[in-house]
């Protein structure tokens, strides 16, 4: 379903925003719920589903936080994302250096942190029982954790020397951060530990002498804007201005040199990309210019570009359910990819008989169908 993935002719997600659409995310619980935050500070909620039950629909806008809104975000949102376990509540954060924590039925800010910096990301742990603990990059070289529970901000992290661009939580782990920053680097902590980081990813894996020029330790040769687990967490793939996407061993901080060729990456701020879930193999999805690239995560191979955008995309999600991606730009628009539907087979040709020719047998499905078995 992923290899077929098309700009959908029949749905279309409604135009709010007025501006750029910087971060999209759709909640976990039911897969039915997207937030969209928007470079004029506007958050939008849409409802998925389609209610009409006719092929072809608008993807609704339930409610937003528009310029108009008492509590709106002054500047450009950064991040959305759902609390991971209900839809009560969701968060944002935003160039006007706060983090919000929104309740979904009142759309009022149940809290608020204030930062001294711009705030480039924030992320919820989607697996932690133990700890309500937000992690947010901002302009300051220290990760903050921000605790729900007691509406505090107390808790940093020390050891990035420039800005943090983007966190993302172990999706394994709930202890288990990973943050990347300006000074080229990528740290993963254990968040219970006072002493430092647990590693520093290093894309020459140690083996660079340490006469070169370049600083030791780094993952890449620029700025890492861009961060993503894969869902087993197994696998963290971050991607930088040097143009590279990594893919590392999160238990051994190994790089794992699958090599992605070069994924043109411009922006000055996080970039979100996304991963599959829930199909074998899994395929990276990463803004590139006003398209889309296509990667498979661990051959490296770009599978295909997906065009439909008229200006930069700076943001994909994918959602699990229906193995569908939205992805949001610069052009103020929400496309949604949606798997080709598959010409039915005609009854008189048995599939045996059919050429084989478009599937490469990596991506052939494993689930042997209930005839074959008789």
């Amino acid at each position: 379903r992923v290899l077929s993935l098309e700009l959908n002719k029949d749905r279309d997600v409604e135009r709010i925003h007025g501006s750029g659409i910087n971060t999209l995310d759709i909640e976990p619980v039911e897969g039915r719920y997207m937030l969209s935050g928007g470079s004029d500070g506007v958050i939008v909620l849409y409802d998925l589903e389609n209610l009409s039950r006719k092929p072809g629909y608008t993807c609704k806008a339930l409610f937003s936080v528009g310029r108009s809104h008492p509590d709106v975000h002054k500047f450009s949102v950064e991040t959305v994302q759902w609390y991971p376990h209900d839809t009560g509540m969701f968060t944002s954060s935003s160039f006007d250096k706060t983090l919000k924590i929104w309740d979904t039925n009142t759309l009022q800010p149940a809290d608020i942190f204030h930062f001294e910096g711009t705030v480039y990301s924030h992320h919820m742990s989607p697996v932690a029982t133990k700890h309500c603990l937000i992690a947010v990059g901002t302009k300051s070289p220290k990760v903050q954790l921000c605790d729900l529970k007691s509406g505090s901000s107390s808790h940093i992290l020390q050891g990035h020397r420039q800005e943090v661009l983007a966190v993302s939580w172990s999706p394994r782990h709930e202890y288990i951060l990973a943050t990347g920053s300006a000074d080229g680097r990528v740290k993963l902590w254990d968040v219970r530990r006072a002493s430092g980081c647990l590693s520093t990813l290093d894309q020459h894996n140690g083996e660079k002498s340490k006469a070169s020029s370049e600083a030791a330790n780094t993952a890449h040769n620029g700025r890492v804007n861009g961060l993503c687990y894969t869902n087993d967490g197994l696998h963290l793939l971050t991607i930088g201005t040097d143009d590279r996407m990594r893919l590392w061993n999160s238990s051994t901080g190994e790089n794992t040199l699958v090599n992605y060729g070069k994924v043109s990456n411009e922006s000055r701020k996080g970039l979100k990309f996304a991963i599959s879930c829930g199909c074998k193999p899994e395929f990276a999805f990463v803004p590139h210019g006003s398209n889309i690239a296509v990667y498979t995560v661990f051959t490296g191979e770009l599978i295909t570009l997906l065009r439909g955008h008229y200006s930069t995309v700076n943001c994909c999600v994918f959602q699990p359910h229906f193995q569908e991606l939205y992805s949001g730009s610069k052009d103020c628009n929400i496309l949604a990819w949606i798997p080709a539907p598959r010409e039915p087979v005609p009854d008189d040709i048995s599939e045996k008989s059919l050429p084989q020719q478009h599937l490469n047998p990596a991506y052939e499905d494993a689930w042997s169908s209930s005839d074959d078995e008789g």
